[in-house]
């Protein structure tokens, strides 16, 4: 076999078979295929597409480059979640200890910021002390000990995944529907769980922008990963404005801990409780999405959740007196208001704007590896239909990068349309997908 011939094949438009998706794959990863014949196999994909036992096996043979975190040792059902990635989606910081708290057991893997959207591992990481980066056994103990983890990916798991998707971000290949999925369940199968529940974000902050490509993508999510042997489900959810009020490390775990101790941003708790019901009931554990949602009610009422998120903190090194006393968490020095310019009501906030302005704060990087500062972002004091008067704050600007103040500033007042009229309310889960 010859990797020219399977560049050749799917340019025009033949299905691969299984064994020559996996050579390829495989070729790669160890260095006998070069990136420039890599990055003509996946402008072929991304023209011609692949049909979905196609995108079956292109997943499984990432899962197979590297190492699988093997949970079978512990104790209950294992379970985990996916975002598509948007601004303020602290779900993962909320869900994990919530899950752990009903019963089963979450080991999350978790990333950092990317482009506009913000990172869990750079969100659960400004608690001071907090360690992220644990070996697959230290994962497997904790995930027993105390049922939750966050922890960053390891270099041991689907290399081919990351290997790929550096070449992917440089070849104009991201927007490529199978391998989307492929990069995405590869992470998730590997990870060890038995039921998975995908968050796919929709609107202006998200990567997929309108309702019919996040369908696309979520049924072949779905679809794809039920084939691979695990139980999966989706919500659709709406990205046209920030989720919650935060948008920056340090700001989005103060957010956290305010649901968490039955407080914080009703959309936020919304988002939480239809994704923590779904794996209830792909669990077996609660027969209907209503049911699970007063489940989890039950545990953030009864303070439950508040002490598995405490016993999680402490499990991985973090200071419990910087989360019992949030004002201990890392904060700005300088803090900038936004003030409206006009009265009316809000009727649109930019998603995408807020989160490339709490990236030029300090929240997220402009090149790779570059610091993040854990007190930077963007605090939102009005959402979409609240009314407003001339001069009143609409945000506030948490600096971490003093010199980029301007610049977020401009796009903070750009994010914000005011209106006459106050604009209906819309529905936060768009759909569900089983």
């Amino acid at each position: 076999m010859r990797a020219v011939d399977v560049i050749e094949k799917k340019r025009d438009g033949n299905e691969l078979s299984p064994e020559e998706i996996r050579w390829f794959v495989h070729g790669y990863v160890a260095g006998k295929i070069p990136d420039y014949q890599m990055a003509a196999f996946l402008m072929a994909v991304y023209f011609r597409g692949m049909s979905e036992e196609e995108t079956v096996a292109l997943t499984q043979a990432m899962v197979e480059s590297g190492e699988r975190i093997d949970l079978s040792s512990v104790p209950g059902i294992k379970v985990d979640k996916h975002s598509t990635g948007g601004v303020g989606d602290t779900v993962t910081l909320v869900l994990v200890p919530l899950m752990a708290a009903s019963g089963l057991v979450m080991a999350k893997l978790s990333g950092r910021a990317l482009g506009h959207t913000g990172g869990t591992i750079d969100k659960f990481e400004s608690i001071p002390g907090v360690r992220t980066e644990l070996s697959l056994s230290e994962i497997v103990e904790q995930a027993k000990r105390v049922g939750a983890v966050i922890a960053d990916h390891t270099a041991e798991l689907v290399p081919a995944d990351r290997m790929i998707y550096e070449l992917r971000d440089v070849t104009g290949t991201v927007p490529s529907l199978p391998l989307i999925a492929a990069s995405v369940l590869s992470k998730k199968i590997a990870g060890g769980a038995d039921v998975i529940v995908l968050d796919v974000k929709c609107g202006d902050g998200a990567f997929m922008r309108t309702f019919p490509e996040a369908k696309r993508l979520a049924e072949t999510l779905v679809r794809v990963g039920n084939k691979l042997g695990k139980k999966f489900a989706a919500l659709i959810t709406a990205m046209d404005q920030p989720l919650g009020r935060m948008a920056g490390n340090a700001l989005e775990v103060k957010q956290a801990i305010a649901v968490l101790r039955g407080e914080g941003p009703a959309d936020l708790r919304e988002v939480v409780l239809a994704l923590g019901a779904e794996l209830l009931v792909l669990s077996g554990e609660e027969k209907t999405p209503e049911g699970g949602k007063e489940r989890l009610l039950r545990l953030i009422e009864s303070g439950k959740a508040w002490e598995k998120f405490r016993e999680l903190v402490a499990a991985q090194g973090g200071d419990l007196r910087a989360v019992e006393n949030p004002d201990l968490l890392p904060q700005a020095e300088e803090v900038v208001e936004v003030q409206a310019e006009k009265s009316g009501y809000v009727q649109r906030i930019s998603a995408r704007a807020v989160g490339v302005a709490a990236g030029l704060l300090g929240a997220g990087r402009e090149v790779k590896g570059q610091k993040v500062h854990p007190e930077a972002g963007v605090e939102l004091l009005a959402k979409v239909g609240d009314p407003v008067s001339q001069g009143d704050p609409l945000a506030r600007l948490h600096v971490g990068r003093p010199d980029r103040v301007r610049e977020a500033e401009k796009l903070l007042r750009e994010a914000f349309l005011i209106g006459p009229e106050k604009p209906r309310p819309q529905p936060l889960i768009l759909d569900r997908i089983v």
